[in-house]
């Protein structure tokens, strides 16, 4: 199998948010759980498209048309699942993400790691502590 090339950030939340939508993973899903993700930063839905494309091209998802449904006005939806090699690319990126969280804590201590723990996504871009 081939290995994927190491994930952007920002593809790491999409391929995120697909594992955790499990069935109900396509467009605007998938952009409003980015958009949590990725809080506060904003997110386009143009964005998450344009990175499913190329997560699709890499072999990372796969997508497909949905039956269409009254709601949509009979249309169909694009609904996306990872890939063995997306959920292991993604394995990877969580791992290196772990190794730095081991590492920024141990140097900045304890009581910064619980400090920061408490305060998670609350005021990003603010000295916590």
């Amino acid at each position: 199998m081939p290995k994927a090339d190491s994930l952007g950030q920002f593809e790491q939340l999409v391929l995120t948010a697909i594992l955790s939508l499990h069935d109900d993973a396509y467009g605007v899903t998938i952009h409003a759980k980015v958009a949590e993700l990725a809080q506060p930063k904003p997110v386009s839905l143009g964005a998450v498209y344009v990175t499913l494309d190329r997560l699709e091209d890499k072999g990372l998802v796969t997508s497909w048309l949905s039956d269409p449904t009254p709601e949509r006005g009979g249309r169909a939806k694009r609904c996306y699942r990872l890939e063995a090699l997306g959920e292991s690319a993604l394995e990877e990126s969580a791992a290196t993400a772990k190794r730095i969280w081991d590492v920024v804590a141990e140097v900045w201590g304890k009581d910064w790691a619980r400090q920061f723990g408490k305060n998670w996504g609350k005021g990003w871009g603010k000295q916590v502590g």
